[in-house]
């Protein structure tokens, strides 16, 4: 990993990537979703603070356990005056998005238990289906493979 000397209180993208291990591509995406920020030097190239390694390290941990770029950009929002987030910040805001991924948790693994069953049939269609009407939530009001949530 590349070793920016600490006098260096702006970095290229360049940089930024290799120190994070991040794509160009995805901090350039980041900074189009507003969780990352730069200025434009007078040659018009991007320049982040220091900080942005911080964020992109926050950003990223936080998709590695599936929390959608949304949601982070709202935390991140959150913070006073644009910070960055601290160890603290970190608790907190994983502590609120453990229900929501204990959820996401309980549904994959009933999705999973019902996969064998789905295997068995291999049609996907029928209206007890267990992955593409669960619950049989449908099955009061169309039968078939038209299962899309807004049907009538």
């Amino acid at each position: 990993m590349p070793q920016i000397p600490e006098k260096v209180q702006e970095l290229t993208v360049g940089q930024l990537s290799a120190r994070s291990g991040a794509a160009v591509s995805a901090l350039h995406f980041y900074e189009a979703k507003g969780l990352i920020s730069s200025r434009r030097t007078s040659g018009n190239q991007r320049r982040y603070s220091r900080d942005a390694l911080r964020r992109v390290a926050f950003v990223r941990a936080a998709q590695r356990v599936g929390i959608p770029l949304a949601t982070i950009r709202d935390a991140l929002s959150q913070l006073p005056e644009g910070r960055t987030p601290n160890r603290e910040d970190w608790a907190r805001l994983s502590e609120t998005w453990r229900a929501v991924l204990d959820e996401r948790i309980r549904q994959l693994g009933r999705l999973r238990d019902h996969l064998t069953d789905c295997i068995g049939c291999g049609c996907l269609s029928l209206e007890t289906c267990v992955l593409s009407n669960p619950d049989d939530v449908f099955g009061d009001r169309i039968t078939g493979s038209r299962l899309w949530p807004g049907t009538p």
